[in-house]
């Protein structure tokens, strides 16, 4: 791989202003003069690197620093031009498609050596002959050198890294506030640089000390969760990394609610907090019904049974065996963990609520759960990661709003390709049809209403009272914005009932594990966390696809 790269006009010499500097620890390079006086705080909003760029000055060159590495990002074909020769792709999944360089093997005197082979001629940086997933692999290794020193708060003495300070310590901030309700997924994800999920989780799983108990290694525990962030497309307007991150920080909120706090186990948490970053894994943006008229080779795989979900489980599996993650654990206890993983993934199948949800109703009626039980810890926690998976409707306005834009945005988006292609298209994902308002109500009413509610009556707590305090206001709002529009056919006069679509019953597969078991009734499609598009059936008979 080769980069033939300009420098920017400005000369490297030319002093920065300490006001520039104590911005965000965040430098511009530009020739326009309003950078360097009041800038406006939307700009500085927007900056999510350590070196920035006017977007008015089309001469810029954007470099992010990030831990012991520099992202060149192309800008213009002037500025940056990448030519590949190993057929990395340029639009990878993962939050960082671009080519990343050691800044250290670039600029320390006492690797010279290793430099000097790297640059072959002026401009020019040669990388060799080295594979995509080996890029990866070596991104992931110096965003562990880098991430770590914010996780562990270990002061460094390298100064190349200097840029990053003041980000690293907003995110860290926020990190001492995860436990609150209120706590801003969005904000987070810039302020980590994308690495939303990775830092969230590994934060969590470090102050609950399981590393230590579990005897986990912290580069493969690092690899692990950069694989899983990296499998989860960005490109997803919704069941992004970001959505995994959102349900982690609310799967802790719940884990810290006193009924769970003091019966949960140690293996209890950590299974908890991995499903819960790996409950979508590899989404690809549409749901169960448009992979099985679209014949997809998971509907085959699967036999049209929770084809997402299974898919999700055997995933997170597949990356927790390539990084060996728990090779050190006796084989049989290994298989166990991944085994009760796969029962809380699969439990987040809407198409099986009414069986989890008259379940949980039945145990609350009889006052029959002991948590000193393991099996009933382990159905607690499938109900607490299906109510961390769509409890988007259940925040603050500001943030549920825009999980509802962004769920319904990749609904319309599956609804295009279906017609453009000239298939059947689902319901909830025609943009002529349904409204963002109508959808959004159904699924409270219909999906999020009857979870929550019995959720309450398992906790009754504060926490429980401003989710369902929350999720009325948010129903009143989107009401009142219904009202507000003016409906241009007769489905939208009335909030979008949940429609159905059968599906073949079929039998249960091999891959399912024995917790999650029971038969899937009938295969609809609805919206979950706030319109998720997974297969989901909804309660009191009702169906949403």
């Amino acid at each position: 791989m080769e980069v033939c790269y300009q420098l920017p006009v400005l000369p490297l010499d030319r002093p920065v202003p300490k006001h520039v500097l104590s911005r965000r620890g965040a430098i511009s390079f530009s020739s326009s003069s309003s950078l360097f006086g009041a800038p406006d705080p939307r700009q500085l909003s927007q900056r999510r690197g350590a070196i920035s760029y006017d977007s008015s000055d089309q001469t810029a060159l954007y470099i992010r620093m990030l831990g012991a590495c520099v992202i060149f990002k192309q800008l213009f074909p002037r500025d940056v031009r990448v030519r590949s020769q190993v057929g990395f792709e340029p639009e990878g999944r993962g939050s960082y498609p671009y080519l990343c360089i050691d800044f250290r093997t670039l600029h320390s005197c006492s690797e010279s050596t290793s430099a000097s082979s790297l640059i072959p001629g002026p401009g020019f940086i040669s990388a060799g002959p080295v594979s995509g997933r080996r890029l990866r692999r070596l991104l992931s290794f110096q965003r562990y050198l880098h991430s770590s020193r914010l996780l562990w708060g270990t002061t460094h003495l390298n100064p190349l890294h200097i840029l990053d300070e003041d980000y690293i310590g907003q995110a860290k901030c926020m990190l001492e506030r995860v436990g609150s309700w209120n706590f801003d997924i969005f904000l987070f994800d810039r302020l980590t640089n994308g690495n939303s999920l990775v830092t969230m989780t590994f934060h969590l799983l470090n102050q609950y000390g399981l590393l230590e108990l579990f005897q986990l290694d912290m580069v493969k525990l690092w690899r692990f969760l950069v694989m899983v962030q990296e499998d989860y497309h960005s490109l997803n307007p919704y069941h992004n990394a970001v959505h995994a991150a959102d349900v982690t920080q609310a799967m802790y909120c719940y884990l810290r609610e006193p009924k769970l706090a003091k019966s949960l186990t140690s293996c209890d948490i950590l299974l908890g907090l991995l499903a819960a970053a790996t409950h979508d894994l590899d989404h690809p943006g549409v749901n169960q019904p448009f992979l099985i008229k679209t014949n997809h080779y998971l509907a085959k795989l699967y036999r049209n049974s929770s084809v997402l979900e299974n898919h999700h489980w055997r995933s997170a599996v597949g990356l927790l065996r390539e990084t060996g993650l728990f090779s050190h654990l006796p084989a049989e206890e290994g298989l166990k963990m991944e085994r009760q993983l796969g029962s809380l993934i699969l439990a987040t199948d809407i198409s099986r609520q009414n069986e989890y949800l008259g379940k949980f109703r039945t145990h609350l009626n009889q006052d029959d759960l002991c948590l000193s039980n393991a099996s009933h810890r382990h159905f607690i926690l499938q109900m607490a990661l299906k109510c961390a998976d769509i409890c988007n409707p259940c925040r603050p306005w500001e943030l549920s709003k825009q999980w509802s834009e962004k769920v319904t945005q990749e609904f319309f988006h599956q609804g295009d390709i279906e017609k453009k292609h000239k298939l059947e298209v689902s319901p909830l994902c025609d943009s002529q049809r349904n409204s963002m308002g109508n959808i959004q109500i159904g699924f409270m009413t219909y999906v999020v209403e009857p979870l929550f509610a019995e959720w309450g009556r398992f906790s009754d707590t504060r926490l429980s009272q401003t989710m369902l305090g929350h999720l009325g206001l948010n129903k009143a709002s989107w009401g009142g914005l219904v009202q507000q529009e003016r409906p241009s056919s007769p489905d939208e006069l009335e909030p979008s009932s949940p429609a159905s679509v059968t599906m073949p019953t079929p039998a249960i597969t091999e891959s399912e594990p024995e917790s999650a078991s029971a038969v899937e009734p009938t295969a609809v499609t609805t919206a979950t966390a706030t319109g998720a598009t997974n297969s989901k059936e909804i309660p009191q008979g009702r169906k949403e696809s």
